[in-house]
């Protein structure tokens, strides 16, 4: 599985990375997995999943994280999360 990052601030890519996880896990332990490493990779504390988090991913394997799912501030106007490729 590949999940692309991105860190967007006024319509402008300030970061990105691609997790790449070929375990044997489940597809949501890979992902959470794989946030966990970009939140250390980007040095930022661990969104909270909201309910639209949730259902934004189901449908379309995508989500933002605003500045809504962070309990601290971010300097940025959201983290996207995309699967770019399943196993």
């Amino acid at each position: 599985m590949r999940i692309w990052f991105k860190l967007i601030k006024d319509n402008h890519l300030l970061e990105d990375t691609t997790i790449t996880d070929e375990s044997g896990e489940t597809r949501t332990h890979k992902i959470f997995h794989a946030l966990d490493e970009v939140c250390y990779v980007f040095d930022l504390g661990k969104p909270i999943w909201l309910e639209s988090n949730v259902n934004e991913f189901k449908r379309h394997a995508k989500t933002r994280f605003t500045q809504d799912s962070f309990i601290e501030h971010v300097d940025f106007d959201f983290l996207e999360m995309q699967v770019i490729e399943e196993d």
